[in-house]
């Protein structure tokens, strides 16, 4: 008779499934029909094609798994599986029956802040949108500029800065043509149900990332971000963040104070954080693992593979980290960036991938397509991450590989002279 673990996998990549199948665990994955990879195929023990973002479509499916199979604990490490994933495992008792009401507050950033208010958190000004005249009377009372976000969508989508009360028309323009509908770039898997206004938080970001085990949290790593205020694309990350002993302290124990009230209790976590003027203040969490190739840069620098915990954890299968590993390289992560246009030519990426120093390299565009203005995650061009000796050492390297290894030569967007003297196109 098998003793292998049985686990309920709910969405993911390549990388999630293959890291429970080093561990000898039977695999039923419920996989969107868009996401379905050729190695997901081989190395499922069971797959199931739905989506499953629909909790009326996914429920049926996973009971009868459960039912046929057996299922150890109900696993997502993605963000649209998150909810389904604990919503499943309260409704099959495999946790304490708080798993999804935790989830869903991490997901919704209207619920969020209206939680860490309650325990007394610190919180910018927040409001949900309800109508045009609410932005008015939030710019009165929170002052500007001030964010708007949709409350449940992922990787900079949908955000608005507003910048003073003239630009406000604009601001609720934009509003009226997103809410309602899906993502339209990258991931099409998130609705667009409600946005969210924010006063600006000063201060240089940084995300946390962390491992929860019973309620204990670790921080494995504090990453340093690169972002600039004219736009909402990330444009790298760095680890270990390049901060003062008393700063770290200050920005970890917040993210722990955050989690604990939170409910958070097991498994990943990566927390966006602002060192701003009166203190840490988080600004949005999520309950599973970093994106942008975070991972690849904590294992590089700390040798913690953190999807192996996020997989092994919940089956009982590996033991809690004592505590916070201690750096052992630097590692970095450039965005790939041109100005607006068509893109002519593409080269180098090649070359620079086959270095020893680098851990990953790749561009999304060919040439005929078309370079849109910066405006969020969706319109980088691509990546390049690399571990050095040190963290200074890496951004040095990765900056210089994605300015002059990679080559992407773009047919510049015409535009009047005044406008193109005063924003030339990036080289």
């Amino acid at each position: 008779m098998s003793t292998a673990k049985t686990v309920l996998l709910i969405g993911g990549v390549d990388a999630h499934l293959e890291r429970f199948a080093a561990l000898g665990a039977k695999v039923i994955l419920i996989q969107h029909p868009d996401k379905v990879t050729d190695f997901q195929t081989r190395t499922a023990d069971v797959l199931v094609v739905v989506d499953y973002t629909e909790w009326d479509t996914v429920r049926p499916f996973a009971e009868a798994a459960r039912a046929v199979y057996g299922v150890d604990a109900v696993v997502s490490l993605t963000e649209p599986g998150l909810n389904p994933a604990a919503r499943l495992s309260d409704l099959f008792g495999l946790s304490d029956g708080h798993r999804y009401e935790v989830s869903r507050r991490m997901r919704d950033k209207w619920l969020m802040r209206r939680h860490l208010a309650e325990a007394g958190l610190p919180v910018p000004h927040a409001g949900l949108v309800s109508d045009r005249a609410c932005l008015d009377a939030f710019g009165e009372r929170a002052g500007y500029p001030f964010i708007l976000k949709p409350v449940s969508t992922t990787a900079g989508f949908g955000l608005i800065r507003a910048e003073g009360p003239a630009d406000l028309d604009r601001v609720w323009a934009r509003v009226q043509e997103l809410n309602g509908g899906r993502t339209d770039r990258g991931s099409t898997m998130f609705t667009v149900d409600g946005f969210l206004m924010e006063s600006y938080i000063d201060g240089p970001e940084f995300s946390v990332e962390a491992l929860s085990f019973a309620g204990r949290h670790v921080v494995v790593a504090v990453t340093e971000k690169l972002v600039d205020e004219a736009h909402f694309a990330e444009l790298g990350h760095a680890v270990p963040a390049r901060l003062a002993d008393a700063d770290r302290e200050r920005l970890t124990g917040a993210v722990e104070a955050f989690l604990t009230a939170m409910g958070v209790t097991d498994g990943p976590s990566h927390t966006e954080i602002r060192l701003s003027g009166r203190g840490p203040v988080v600004i949005e969490s999520h309950n599973r693992l970093g994106g942008d190739h975070i991972v690849e840069l904590v294992e590089a620098a700390y040798g913690i593979d953190m999807i192996a915990y996020g997989a092994a954890w919940p089956l009982g299968l590996v033991e809690p980290l004592a505590g916070a590993p201690a750096a052992r390289a630097g590692a970095a992560m450039r965005a790939v960036l041109r100005g607006p246009g068509t893109v002519t030519a593409v080269s180098g990426v090649e070359d620079v991938a086959a270095r020893p120093d680098v851990l990953a390299a790749q561009v999304s565009v060919k040439p005929g397509d078309t370079v849109r203005p910066l405006r969020d995650n969706w319109d980088r061009l691509g990546s390049v991450v690399v571990r050095a000796a040190d963290t200074d050492s890496a951004v040095e390297l990765c900056e210089q590989l994605t300015r002059s290894g990679i080559r992407i030569d773009v047919e510049p967007v015409p535009q009047p002279a005044a406008q193109a003297a005063a924003e030339p196109v990036a080289a």
